[in-house]
């Protein structure tokens, strides 16, 4: 690397930050809500078991992210 230039261990700070993963977690939490609705409002399950796996993964980010928080201290 070049003069000037600080990394941690795993890679750039701004792409690890808890603060970015728990805006993403929202956004997708979001997205898997309204496709929840989208779906029970057109009668398609393909729509609604999307709109549940963004939940969960969502979910999943979020907690990650707070555990990670965590141990950091």
């Amino acid at each position: 690397m070049g003069r000037g230039v600080s990394r941690n261990r795993r890679g750039s700070s701004a792409a690890r930050s808890p603060l970015l993963a728990y805006l993403v977690a929202l956004l997708a939490l979001a997205l898997g809500v309204a496709g929840m609705v989208a779906g029970e409002a057109d009668d398609s399950p393909g729509l609604q078991l999307l709109g549940v796996l963004l939940i969960i993964g969502a979910v999943t980010l979020a907690v990650r992210a707070a555990r990670r928080r965590r141990s950091r201290r």
